[in-house]
C-alpha cells in the first residue's frame, strides 16, 4: 500500500457549488417530473411504494452485476433462499425502504441510518455478514486485483479518515440551501468516494439518493427508480463519478437529471396502469360483495407476493373458500403460483410482476434514446 496513493475527498459540508446554467435547468425540470410522478401515486402509496422500491432496488443491484428474474425475486420475497442474487435484491429493497422511511419521517440524516441500512443489506450475506452495519477498519479499493490496489480505478481514503468524512457528508446532506438534484448527485458521489463500507457502497449510495428526495419533500408516496436510468448508462455513470473525483460534479448532476426525468416520466405510465388494475380485475371477475375473491383483489394489489396462509388471512374466509377464490384469480390470469409445490405454495400478482420488468425496460430505452 505504501506505493499507492489513496484519494482523499474534500470536505463538502459548506460547499458552495454553482453548476452550469444548462445543468441547473435540467435539474429543475427533473425535479418537477419526479414531483409529478409522486403526486400521481398519491392515495395508492402502499402499493406504489412497494412496487417502485422493488424496481429501484433491482436496477441498482444490476449495476453491481447482481441479476435475477422477476419470478426468482418474488420467490425470495416469500422466503425461498435458492437464488443468492434474488436474496441480495430483496435485501437491497429492505435497506432502501428503511433508509427512505426513517430519513423522511425525521427529515434529517444521521450516521446510524446508513449503518442500519447497511446492516439490512448485508446481514445475511455469506461473505460480508461480519462487516454488516459497521464502517470499515481496513483499506479497500475499486477495480483492479482483489489482492492489490496498484491498478485500481479508485483507492478511497484510509480507514482512520472515514469517520470525519462521513460526519462531513451527513452535514452536507442535511442542508436545505442546495438544489435537490445537485445535493443528491454530489452526496452520492462523495459517499462513493469515501467508500465507507467493505461492500454494498454502490447500492447504499444509490439508496441515499432516494432518501435525499424524500427528506427534501420532493417525494412522499413513492420512490422514483432513478437507478434504471443509470443502469442504461452504466459506463457513463462510472466515468461521471471519476469526473467528480477530479473536481467536476457537472457530468454526474447532468446524468442524474436525465435519469430522474426518464424514470419519472416512465413511472407515470406504470402508476396509471397499476392504479387501474383492481378495477379491471373486479370488472372481469364481478366477485360477490363480501366474498373471498372480493377481499383478495385489493390484498394482492397491496401485497403482490403472498403465501397460502397470508391469502387465507386476507380473504377473511375459510381455507376452502380462499382456495376457490385463488383458483378464480389464477384462471383469469391475475395471479400465478411460483413454487411448483403442493405444500407451502406462493402466489404473485402476474401483471404487477410483469410491470416491474416493463418499467425498467422502458426507462432504459428512454435513456438509450
Amino acid at each position: 500500500m505504501s506505493a499507492v496513493d489513496a484519494t482523499i475527498p474534500p470536505m463538502i459540508s459548506r460547499l458552495d457549488y454553482v453548476p452550469p446554467m444548462r445543468t441547473i435547468v435540467s435539474s429543475e425540470k427533473a425535479l418537477l417530473a419526479v414531483a409529478q410522478a409522486d403526486t400521481d401515486a398519491e392515495g395508492h402509496s402502499v402499493a406504489m411504494s412497494r412496487f417502485m422500491i422493488r424496481t429501484e432496488s433491482v436496477a441498482s443491484s444490476k449495476i453491481e452485476r447482481i441479476t435475477a428474474d422477476a419470478v426468482d425475486y418474488a420467490r425470495a420475497l416469500a422466503g425461498n433462499r435458492s437464488n443468492s442474487s434474488a436474496i441480495s435484491m430483496v435485501a437491497a429493497s429492505t435497506a432502501l425502504h428503511g433508509l427512505v422511511t426513517v430519513v423522511g419521517e425525521r427529515e434529517r440524516f444521521e450516521i446510524d441510518d446508513l449503518l442500519a441500512a447497511h446492516r439490512a443489506l448485508l446481514q445475511d450475506d455469506p461473505t460480508e455478514a461480519a462487516y454488516a452495519g459497521r464502517v470499515r477498519d481496513m483499506q479497500n479499493w475499486i477495480g483492479g486485483s482483489d489482492h492489490s490496489p496498484r491498478d485500481a480505478l479508485h483507492v478511497p481514503p484510509a480507514p482512520e479518515r472515514v469517520e470525519g468524512l462521513m460526519d462531513d457528508l451527513i452535514s452536507y446532506l442535511n442542508r436545505d440551501d442546495v438544489p435537490v438534484i445537485v445535493q443528491a448527485a454530489i452526496g452520492h458521489a462523495q459517499f462513493e468516494s469515501i467508500h465507507a463500507f467493505t461492500d454494498g457502497n454502490g447500492r447504499l449510495g444509490r439508496a441515499l439518493v432516494s432518501a435525499v428526495l424524500r427528506r427534501r419533500g420532493v417525494t412522499r408516496n413513492a420512490v422514483v427508480p432513478l437507478a434504471s436510468g443509470l443502469l442504461a448508462r452504466r459506463e457513463e455513470y462510472f466515468a461521471a463519478l471519476g469526473e467528480y473525483r477530479r473536481g467536476d460534479p457537472a457530468p454526474l448532476i447532468d446524468l442524474f437529471a436525465r435519469s430522474a426525468t426518464a424514470a419519472a416520466n416512465c413511472s407515470r405510465e406504470s402508476i396509471a396502469r397499476i392504479k387501474a388494475l383492481p378495477g379491471e380485475w373486479e370488472a372481469e371477475l364481478q366477485p360477490r360483495s363480501g366474498s373471498a375473491a372480493a377481499a383478495l383483489i385489493p390484498a394482492f394489489y397491496d401485497h403482490p407476493v403472498m403465501t397460502a396462509r397470508e391469502i387465507e388471512e386476507c380473504s377473511g374466509a375459510s381455507a376452502q373458500a380462499a382456495y376457490l377464490a385463488i383458483d378464480r384469480l389464477a384462471r383469469a390470469g391475475f395471479i400465478q403460483e411460483i413454487t411448483g409445490r403442493k405444500r407451502d405454495r406462493v402466489w404473485v400478482a402476474s401483471e404487477l410482476l410483469a410491470e416491474l420488468d416493463d418499467l425498467d425496460r422502458r426507462i432504459q430505452a428512454a435513456m438509450a434514446g
